[in-house]
C-alpha cells in the first residue's frame, strides 16, 4: 500500500513539475487534448488567467477567459488533466489580487492588465 501512494505521489510532482508557473494576470496559451471520434488533435486556449483554484492539491484548477468575437469565453482546467499537452506563459500581468472577477465587466481598453518588466 504505502508502494502505491509512492508511486502517486512521484507521478503528481512529475506533473507538477511539467506545469511552468503562472497566476491570476498571466496570458497564457493552454494546448488541450481533443478527441473527435477516433481522432485526437491539438486545440490552443489563449487567454487570461482569472483565478487559481485550490493550490497545491490534486485538484487544483484554473481558470483562462477570453474574449472571442464580442463574447467572453471562459474555460476551467484541471492543473493535473492528461489532457493538457502543455502550457505556455506568453506574458506575466501586473495584478494586485488573486481572483480577476472584475474583468468580466469590463470590455476593450478597460480590460487591458498592465504587464510585468
Amino acid at each position: 500500500m504505502e508502494d502505491l501512494i509512492k508511486i502517486v505521489e512521484q507521478e503528481y510532482t512529475e506533473a507538477r513539475a511539467k506545469m511552468p508557473d503562472f497566476k491570476a494576470g498571466d496570458t497564457v496559451a493552454v494546448h488541450y487534448k481533443i478527441k473527435e471520434g477516433n481522432k485526437e488533435r491539438i486545440q490552443v486556449f489563449q487567454g487570461t488567467v482569472i483565478q487559481r483554484r485550490n493550490p497545491n492539491t490534486n485538484g487544483e484548477t484554473f481558470t483562462v477567459r477570453k474574449v472571442s468575437n464580442g463574447i467572453g469565453i471562459e474555460r476551467i482546467f484541471p492543473i493535473l488533466s492528461p489532457f493538457i499537452d502543455k502550457v505556455e506563459v506568453i506574458r506575466k500581468g501586473k495584478v494586485r489580487r488573486a481572483r480577476l472577477f472584475y474583468l468580466r465587466g469590463r470590455q476593450g481598453k478597460a480590460a487591458r492588465i498592465k504587464e510585468k518588466k
